[in-house]
């Protein structure tokens, strides 16, 4: 936790007056078994009305300002720990933005959600006692201890002991139950990770009849949470039985010892009553100290989760800092030099690949499943960095362009059509937020949306549910086509985008972008021969590696692995017309 208080600048007034105003209130406390052992002593045992009026009246003066300094201690304690974790959120979500696909992939959407969440939560709460507690609880043992001393040195021993023993129970505790906290934010992450999948693929669950099966996943999840929570529940149920166990045999031995000592006229009664007094502050306290045991034994473990995002640096960086590239014209828009590329902890996926596209021309990319087509075009928008060989686009490495310079030359259509919540007007202004209406609806009718929209009941303006699930898959795919026209990059990247359109669709698609996108350089990426055959060139990958670049025509006479998927989706007469 240590190393999170740097969320916590711009704080320090709060953690100054916080923690001084519960210091201030616990002084009050420790001060009213004193008052109370003299409303006994000189009021009750003399029969003086007035002075325990007197007394009586002080003592509510106190209760009075502990209170308002509680109340200011309180507030401070709100301010800081919500501030804490509103800057912990923040970072962390510009962090993780900063991460490429691969550190993603390693730490798991999930798992990303509980860090942000649940995990934050707690450091919040951690905050909050910190402020209130961790000063006034220790300072009412350490009084408390103090204070017996000041009325009898003997009897002293008994707190002494009490508050050792208590401690030891505490250290313990605490160095046990570490391990199985961690256990817990581990579980919770398959916990959500299950439940994450089961909300999002409901309709594939139901479609194969695997509710059971899914609900038996997600309770044997569930139970291994629920096991390691007693486990740990057990544990931290130990510590308030002992604390009471112990303080209470100390308030026996108190009063058995004090009695003998008021016999022998060492002690007043009132004393003896102040000392049960500060026995009971010490047991309280300790609760509290057990309390924030466990709080911060959750918060050590939450900080660590969280730490691990921090540290987690991206593999792709950008260069923000520098000038924008100026591409050369004469150069390939595209150039693959001898590209490799490995996801962390596996054999290659892209092994050797070399080839260029010019400006303006359309490439076809065709392989079979796992052949690495998506791998590809994610180097090109820098999701992943090469592990060997570069790639060019205007004749520089990507890795020399500013990330926003990048970004803006190309669009990317991925396999999942993506949308988010709000108007289809706002989608289409991902690429460029000041897009008019007609460069929106140019991009609709390209993408074969224009038809669908204008139908709708406010058109543009219509809002969509999150992820667009009030349209059909294909809407959504050439929505997401339609926003990636409106920033008219040089580069359009359609991966496997069209998947979910009609043969009759798709063809009208692939002519409104040779019609329309003369100076766009267009990548797409198919299962479909009929969708990339009349492309300038046509990419074939086989396990990573390039089975073939060049023309239908060419590939289909010389590369035996376009012939076989050629021929398995059209006869060898449809194949060969043009």
């Amino acid at each position: 936790m240590i190393r999170l208080r740097r969320f916590l600048k711009g704080y320090e007034l709060q953690l100054t007056i916080g923690p001084l105003c519960k210091l201030i209130e616990a002084i009050f406390e420790l001060l009213i078994p004193l008052i109370t052992a003299d409303i006994i002593d000189n009021g009750v045992r003399n029969g003086d009305i007035g002075y325990v009026l007197q007394k009586g009246g002080l003592m509510i003066l106190l209760g009075v300002l502990g209170l308002a300094f509680a109340l200011v201690c309180q507030k401070s304690a709100s301010i800081a720990s919500q501030g804490f974790g509103t800057k912990v959120r923040n970072a962390m979500f510009r962090h993780i933005n900063t991460l490429s696909h691969n550190e993603l992939d390693l730490l798991g959407t999930p798992s990303l959600i509980t860090r942000m969440t649940n995990d934050i939560n707690r450091l919040q709460l951690a905050v909050a006692m910190l402020i209130r507690l961790v000063i006034r609880a220790p300072f009412l043992v350490i009084g408390a201890l103090i204070m017996s001393m000041l009325i009898s040195l003997k009897m002293s021993l008994i707190f002494l002991s009490a508050a050792i023993l208590i401690a030891l129970i505490l250290f313990i505790i605490m160095k046990t139950s570490v391990p199985f906290f961690k256990g817990i934010q581990k579980k919770l992450d398959s916990v959500s990770l299950i439940s994450r999948e089961n909300l999002s693929g409901n309709r594939v669950i139901r479609a194969f009849g695997r509710q059971k099966n899914d609900e038996q996943r997600f309770e044997k999840s569930n139970e291994e949470l629920t096991k390691i929570a007693l486990k740990t529940g057990r544990l931290s149920s130990l510590l308030n039985p002992l604390t009471y166990v112990i303080a209470q045999a100390a308030i026996i031995a108190v009063v058995w010892f004090g009695g003998k000592l008021v016999d022998f006229g060492e002690l007043k009664t009132g004393e003896i009553i102040a000392l049960v007094n500060y026995m009971t502050q010490i047991l309280l306290a300790m609760i509290v100290v057990s309390n924030l045991v466990v709080i911060f034994t959750n918060a050590a473990a939450s900080a660590s989760r969280v730490n691990e995002v921090f540290d987690t640096k991206p593999s792709v960086t950008d260069r923000e800092k520098c000038a924008d590239v100026i591409s050369d014209d004469h150069a390939p828009q595209i150039e693959f030099q001898n590209v490799s590329f490995g996801y962390a902890g596996s054999r290659y996926a892209l092994k050797n690949i070399s080839f260029s596209v010019k400006k303006g021309e359309t490439l076809g990319i065709i392989g079979g499943t796992g052949s690495g087509k998506s791998t590809l075009v994610n180097l090109i928008p820098r999701f992943y960095d090469t592990t060997n060989g570069s790639v060019l686009i205007g004749g520089t490495d990507v890795k020399a362009y500013p990330m926003h310079q990048l970004r803006s030359k190309i669009g990317v259509v991925p396999q999942k059509a993506e949308l988010f919540s709000g108007t289809i007007k706002e989608n289409m202004r991902w690429g460029k937020r000041d897009a008019s209406d007609d460069e929106i609806e140019t991009a609709l009718k390209i993408s074969q949306s224009y038809e669908f929209v204008s139908k709708l009941p406010d058109f543009t303006n219509t809002r969509l549910s999150a992820g667009g699930k009030n349209l059909s898959g294909g809407q959504r795919q050439r929505l997401t086509i339609a926003r990636a026209l409106v920033g008219k990059p040089e580069i359009l990247i359609l991966d496997d985008s069209a998947s979910a359109l009609d043969f009759a669709t798709d063809a009208a698609l692939r002519q409104a972008l040779y019609k329309e996108t003369d100076d766009m350089t267009v990548i797409m990426v198919s299962q479909r021969v009929g969708t990339i055959r009349s492309a300038d060139n046509i990419l074939v990958l086989e396990g990573g590696e390039m089975a073939g670049f060049g023309t239908h025509e060419e590939l289909f006479k010389t590369c035996e692995v376009y012939k076989e998927i050629c021929l398995s989706q059209l006869r060898e007469e449809e194949v060969q017309q043009a």
